[in-house]
């Protein structure tokens, strides 16, 4: 029997409301900090001042995958995506102790502020420069589009007298196709549905409170507010976690309680379908160990705070805080999504579960309403958090690389500062272009983009970093190879939809060759060649290596 309830209500926004207040609020003391010194260094490194737990919390790549398209998946497949997640937890351990420590010596030594600047200083080549800023600007556009259609969705969920409908938990089929429901709702000016309408306007308040607050604070601001969020994201959990266990009578009814909803396949592997598809075979079970370690290191995002780090003792404290603080996130969502299919088995907008169990849960509490606004405030700030970051990356690529460097090299620091701000409002005006239309599956954009990154990136860093064999030329033919092969995959992945019965089904989604996630086959292609290259062409300058490797 459905339960229908018609919150949320004001609380919920005035919650989100309060957030956001605060979080501009870090940003304009982010502000006046990033005043101490040039407005390169500080508005897009922070002075390379990052202590353990602001380099921990704010490299964990929460996002509106982890809140929105993670969930949506556990959701749709069951206990397998449990599997699928599994090696993010040695992202930290792989993360920082392979590249940090050396990323944060050659930057200090070269001066370089971003991750193209690395590569230049280290090779001393503009053109490793430029390939690294295109790839990185074309990577990170794809990621904020989901990241802005996850900000638009909890807004939308959240926005008062917003109808919202669920199943009751009480092992009975659904009563009513929601999405069939949603469909039918009255329409507003212009032909748009009630949900469509509601979207639109969550985009829009959302596109210019984070674009807002960044342009206000730069990187401290973008790394001040992720390591408030972080906290706040982990409350969240923690909160909506209990109330979870609380509503469904404790974690032994979790998944019979999904499976009576679904079927036996929501318990094991290859995962439900509706369709036959198989989440997660063999293949893509071994893929997604590259995925998830691979995809955190090559995050232009993730080095660059790498990048901006005090010392190497801040290195090894972030290494345990992170492994903790992602276990204690990422864990606690499977049970949460596992009572929801449990309480709620005929949600319309996979990503938008947890928004829907924070108000499911808390609708007969007294001050429910508030309840729920403080645990959305977690997906709405780990969403807020990762674009603050890909907007100082974006606009760092292409001032500080492009403009910068190859059309006003005397640019003044009031020009370089309209012209990130210019950029940041591009960004978010292509990001709202964007999802006019958005994808099925949030998390199909977010896993595209981390192997694409990988695949660019991650074997350039590592030859970088530690090969003093490496050329520019080799680092530009890895680079180019990986992202080949990843836009390669994905235009065949479109041609070839509903040839593969792997993965969601989605209108965005890459081909699995030989049942292989395209990370496999983006970070081989990028490795081979960029050796091969590397030993083909002409060693680098003894005394710049000398410079980089060997100074006290």
């Amino acid at each position: 029997m459905a339960d229908r309830f018609a919150a949320p209500d004001y609380g919920v926004l005035a919650a989100l409301v309060v957030f956001v207040v605060a979080s501009i609020a870090l940003a304009v003391y982010a502000q006046r900090a990033t005043q101490k010194g040039s407005f390169l260094s500080s508005y897009f490194l922070g002075n390379r001042g990052l202590g353990a737990w602001a380099l921990a919390l704010t490299a964990t790549v929460q996002s509106g995958g982890t809140f929105m398209g993670y969930p949506a998946l556990v959701y749709s497949h069951g206990w397998i995506v449990g599997l699928w997640i599994a090696s993010y937890m040695v992202v930290p351990i792989t993360g920082f102790g392979l590249l940090a420590k050396r990323l944060a010596q050659l930057s200090r030594r070269s001066g370089a502020i971003t991750v193209p600047d690395l590569f230049r200083e280290r090779f001393d080549s503009p053109a490793a420069g430029v390939v690294s800023s295109l790839l990185i600007i074309v990577f990170m556009t794809f990621m904020m589009v989901a990241q802005f259609k996850a900000g638009a969705s909890i807004m939308k969920v959240v926005w008062p007298n917003a109808a919202v409908a669920v199943d009751a938990a009480d092992g009975t089929a659904p009563a009513t196709d929601l999405k069939a429901e949603a469909t039918s709702k009255s329409t507003t000016t212009g032909g748009l549905s009630h949900d469509q309408f509601l979207f639109y306007l969550g985009l829009v308040l959302f596109t210019i409170t984070v674009v807002g607050y960044t342009m206000v604070g730069g990187f401290l601001a973008a790394v001040w507010t992720d390591l408030f969020q972080s906290v706040l994201m982990w409350l969240g959990v923690m909160l909506l976690l209990g109330l979870s266990m609380y509503q469904l009578g404790g974690i032994g009814n979790l998944t019979p309680g999904a499976v009576a909803q679904t079927s036996p396949q929501f318990a094991y592997g290859p995962g439900y379908s509706t369709d036959g598809r198989q989440f997660l075979t063999p293949g893509l079970a071994f893929s997604v160990f590259f995925v998830w370690v691979f995809g955190g290191l090559g995050q232009p995002a993730s080095l660059v705070r790498l990048m901006a780090c005090k010392d190497t003792q801040t290195i090894r404290r972030s290494v345990l805080l992170l492994a903790v603080y992602n276990s204690m996130i990422y864990l606690p969502l499977i049970f949460i999504c596992m009572a929801a299919r449990a309480a709620m088995p005929t949600v319309p907008v996979a990503d938008e579960v947890i928004p829907r169990m924070a108000l499911w849960t808390t609708r007969d509490l007294p001050g429910g309403s508030l309840l729920a606004g403080l645990i959305l405030v977690a997906p709405f700030g780990a969403v807020m958090a990762t674009v603050s970051s890909y907007l100082i990356v974006i606009a760092s690529g292409l001032v500080h690389d492009v403009y910068q460097r190859f059309i006003n090299p005397k640019a003044t620091e009031r020009q370089l500062q309209s012209w990130t701000y210019a950029v940041m409002v591009l960004v978010g005006i292509v990001a709202i272009v964007a999802n006019l239309k958005p994808v099925a599956y949030l998390q199909a954009i977010v896993v595209f983009c981390g192997s694409s990154c990988a695949s660019s990136f991650a074997v350039p860093a590592l030859m970088t970093a530690f090969w003093r064999r490496a050329t520019a030329p080799g680092v530009i033919a890895a680079m180019l190879a990986g992202a080949g092969m990843s836009l390669t995959l994905l235009v065949l992945g479109s041609l070839c939809m509903d040839d593969q019965m792997l993965g969601p089904k989605t209108n965005f989604r890459s081909y699995y060759l030989l049942g292989l996630e395209p990370i496999v086959w983006g970070l081989l292609a990028s490795a081979i060649t960029g050796v091969v290259v590397c030993l083909c062409t002409r060693p680098p300058s003894a005394k710049r290596i000398a410079w980089l490797f060997d100074a006290a």
